[in-house]
């Protein structure tokens, strides 16, 4: 193993960490935007959940029909959402660290008196005002800004707040003219102006979801989301990054490092919301969304969430062989519904998809022998590095379900 080395925040060049722990830089002038391909998993964790509502095996059928058995020429969709996390140094444990969000409470969690465990990530959901349409997301507070004494989870978590009550206060006309971009600059500009987040920086993937079935997202850094139909991934997005583990971030960047910065050296990260990613859509009945932070994709593919989505789905039975191949069930419905599931705390199918891929993640981060996506990266990047395993982080996963009418 070569010797531990620091990532200073000021310099140009973002230095790896031997480390099982590293943080993001905030000084960068490349811009390289890594992908990789990693092979599937398998743990203990996956089984951890199953149920007596399976009645075959596990294995998934290739998909031959992608179209839902009540497709009509105006459909309209809801989305049933569910989010689960886990801090880094955190034991996770399943029937604690989820939330399953309540339309009729509009409301994004039970957490009414404080954040939940989650660390530096954060997730909100919410119904935009008295509409059928949804708006929810991540965000992920950038680690670097500890270097300077900042706990970038004020940053994180106010911005998913003031996007939330944003959705939340949102009247129907200007509903019309809000997108996922320009809820992320009215989290911004929520969190510029609190005077009690002094700087930090985050990462941010949101989405707006409206019931005739169009979906936008906005995607800032190296938080993402796949959406996933069938047995297929319909489609997965790119992370945003200067460098190496040099994301994309909102910032505040605080008097005392831009004098720093003009001592020094050094160019702070400081993008902007019109700098997101943004991507347009279209659901069908049984899609499955997966936004999550980096904690997830550093140690999962879009492969292994495919997997562990595919085997509860058809486990299930939301998803099963028709005649036209593999189908979306009449069950999904009931499914999703609070008590769908046959279990005391995980009750809903998007509440357990969500809880598996968290739990499957805080597995592979913490294998020192299996590399995950990161650790392959890693490879690419810095060759002589002898790093191998996960990468331990924060976890943050919001799964939507999307149910027609």
């Amino acid at each position: 193993m070569l010797p531990l080395k620091s990532l200073s925040i000021l310099g140009l060049t973002p230095i790896l960490q031997s480390s099982a722990c590293r943080f993001a830089p905030l000084f960068s002038q490349q811009d390289l935007r890594p992908q990789c391909f990693p092979k599937s998993i398998h743990s203990p964790f996956s089984d951890l959940w199953s149920s007596a509502r399976s009645s075959g095996s596990s294995t998934v059928p290739r998909a031959y029909s992608t179209t839902s058995p009540r497709a009509s020429s105006h459909p309209s969709f809801t989305y049933r959402v569910a989010a689960s996390f886990s801090a880094k140094g955190r034991e996770f444990k399943p029937q604690r660290d989820h939330f399953s969000y309540d339309p009729a409470n509009r409301a994004r969690r039970k957490y009414d008196t404080g954040r939940p465990t989650s660390g530096q990530d954060a997730f909100f959901i919410s119904s935009i005002g008295n509409s059928t349409s949804f708006a929810f997301g991540v965000a992920d507070g950038v680690g670097g800004w500890s270097d300077s004494g900042i706990d970038s989870a004020h940053f994180s978590h106010g911005l998913c707040e003031h996007m939330m009550e944003a959705v939340k206060n949102t009247n129907e006309t200007a509903e019309e003219s809000l997108n996922a971009e320009k809820l992320i600059q009215i989290g911004y500009d929520g969190v510029v102006a609190d005077e009690a987040i002094a700087g930090g920086g985050s990462t941010a993937c949101v989405a707006i979801g409206k019931g005739n079935g169009s979906f936008q997202v906005a995607n800032l850094g190296d938080s993402g989301f796949v959406q996933l139909r069938l047995n297929a991934v319909h489609y997965y997005s790119n992370p945003q990054t200067h460098a190496f583990n040099t994301p994309y971030q909102l910032s505040i960047i605080p008097p005392k490092i831009l004098a720093r910065s003009k001592i020094f050296g050094g160019q702070p990260l400081s993008d902007y919301p019109q700098d997101a990613s943004v991507t347009d859509h279209q659901v069908r009945h049984g899609d499955i969304l997966v936004f999550a932070t980096d904690g997830v994709w550093d140690n999962l593919s879009s492969i292994d969430v495919l997997r562990i989505i595919s085997r509860h789905m058809t486990a299930f039975q939301a998803w099963q062989v028709g005649e036209k191949g593999l189908e979306v069930s009449e069950h999904i419905r009931d499914l999703t519904i609070e008590g769908g599931i046959p279990k005391e705390h995980q009750n809903t199918l998007q509440t357990l998809l969500a809880v598996t891929i968290t739990g499957e993640a805080k597995l592979a981060s913490l294998n020192t022998r299996r590399d995950g996506p990161f650790a392959r990266e890693v490879k690419k990047f810095y060759p002589s590095e002898e790093y191998h395993g996960g990468k331990v982080d924060d976890i943050c996963a919001v799964v939507a379900i999307v149910v027609e009418e």
